[in-house]
């Protein structure tokens, strides 16, 4: 068993990001990266690689209570940074403290002002009337800005400790499930992941949706494993699973999936029969109380038109030029759904967030033999995914519709999924051996093939290589 993230592969991950970069920014010189997006993305890089070797190892055998104060200081120490230094990047950049092409956060800022100044009773109108689906987020920002003012700095230090305090999360669902070695790998993963730190600094919801989606599946997760049913764990389980809905629909979805598939599955090692009994009868309830209503409708709303919200968006991307993308059927993206999104390292259709965020997503590609490793360990060789069934179903579930919709390789609706993957990636990092190693090795051959294949079909498809 391996217990930390191992230095060889920091170094191995550090220098294919660099070889990719630069062969890239060669052979496509003419769309090179803007040489702040350069340093941003090897800075980030270099944090994540070298500190979760330093990390993993130096906290290794330090207390619980000691890790986990640890793994939350250093999130929110490093994301306070970043939040600072992003609001006056974006000032300097784009003329105003939000993101480039802002149009969702700015209209998420300014709903929250016009709902604050129209009164309660006009807002509950307008936000309750219809779709719940992206309710949650408005009505937490008219709030906060009820109390706070429309304070852009202080919502986003807010979004830093939500964003620290699902790193807390990761480390107790992954040790509970992997065990304590898995458990303190990923929880520094979530601390230094790029892309979960940068969201921090964006005026989007995903910091606080991940943290809900976290935060439920820890609550399941301790319910499960609990001799006794504990009713105060119950209701608070069942109002973050409830919220999701106000997020992200397929989120709340995808959740009570994975709860029922464990309710199923999990073996008696986790869950004793009485429980089980117990908890299949009271989510039986609580599913058919919720399915005559507008969310049991949106859910079958997003299920019957993601075949037609998959073809819609092929034929934009492929009016636009994109002819490569004629081809993203759900048969084609499902099986990447692990690796998805690759980083972009083109500087095409002024994507600059994609450009900014594309470290996090070379980490997710990095990271993926090793999620390939832990589920053939769990399911082949050690038998025991029954024990993983709750994150397991969850992340399969989620990742599975996103990959048959039209965001496959939306960067932001896979978000969601990488916390689940970074605790499965962290899981193969410890069953790593001399045996599987050997796929390892090959996976960083095929790395920089796939990183600079999807550079030249971003350009290619659009004419411009």
């Amino acid at each position: 068993m391996v217990p930390y993230f191992p230095k060889q592969f920091s170094s191995r991950a550090i220098i294919i990001y660099i070889i990719s970069l630069a062969i890239v920014s060669v052979v496509f010189m003419n769309y090179m990266l803007k040489p702040a997006f350069i340093i941003i993305s090897i800075i980030w890089v270099l944090l994540f690689f070298l500190l979760s070797n330093r990390y993993s190892k130096k906290w290794l055998e330090i207390d619980e209570k000691t890790f986990i104060r640890k793994i939350f200081l250093t999130a929110l120490v490093l994301r306070l940074i970043w939040v600072v230094f992003s609001y006056f990047f974006y000032l300097i950049n784009t003329g105003i403290p939000f993101e480039f092409g802002s149009s969702d956060a700015l209209a998420y800022h300014q709903t929250a002002i016009w709902l604050k100044e129209i009164g309660w009773s006009n807002a509950m109108d307008y936000l309750f009337t219809g779709s719940y689906s992206d309710a949650g987020y408005p009505l937490y920002l008219t709030l906060l800005y009820s109390i706070i003012g429309p304070n852009i700095l202080v919502t986003r230090i807010l979004k830093t400790i939500f964003s620290s305090w699902t790193c807390i999360l990761v480390y107790k669902l992954a040790k509970r499930n992997f065990g304590e070695e898995a458990g303190r790998i990923a929880g520094i993963f979530c601390v230094l992941c790029p892309n979960l730190v940068i969201y921090c600094g964006m005026h989007l919801k995903e910091t606080e949706m991940i943290f809900l989606t976290m935060a439920a599946l820890e609550r399941l997760d301790n319910i499960l494993r609990q001799k006794h049913v504990n009713i105060l764990n119950i209701v608070v389980s069942a109002l973050l699973v409830i919220s999701l809905f106000f997020f992200r629909t397929v989120l709340g979805a995808a959740v009570i999936f994975s709860f029922f598939t464990s309710l199923v599955f999990s073996s008696t090692a986790v869950m004793t029969k009485s429980n089980r009994m117990v908890l299949i009868i009271w989510a039986v309830i609580a599913v058919a109380v919720m399915a005559g209503g507008t969310i049991a409708n949106e859910v079958e709303g997003y299920w019957e038109s993601r075949g037609s919200n998959q073809d819609l968006k092929r034929s934009q991307q492929v009016n636009k030029g994109v002819e490569w993308a004629k081809y993203a059927t759900g048969t084609v993206m499902a099986p990447m759904i692990f690796v998805l999104p690759f980083p972009t390292m083109v500087d095409v259709d002024e994507q600059y967030n994609q450009q900014m965020v594309n470290a996090g997503n070379y980490v997710r590609n990095f990271m993926g033999i090793f999620v390939l490793i832990a589920l053939y360990s769990a399911i082949f060789k050690k038998k025991n995914w029954r024990d993983f069934s709750l994150i397991g179903a969850f992340v399969m579930a989620y990742l599975g519709i996103i990959s048959t919709s039209g965001f496959a390789n939306s960067e932001r609706f896979l978000l969601p999924g990488f916390p689940i993957l970074l605790m499965i990636a962290a899981y193969g990092i410890t069953q790593l051996n001399a045996k599987n190693y050997r796929f390892v090795k090959i996976w960083f051959l095929i790395l920089p093939v796939m990183i600079m294949a999807w550079a030249f079909f971003k350009l290619g498809s659009r004419g411009l290589s």
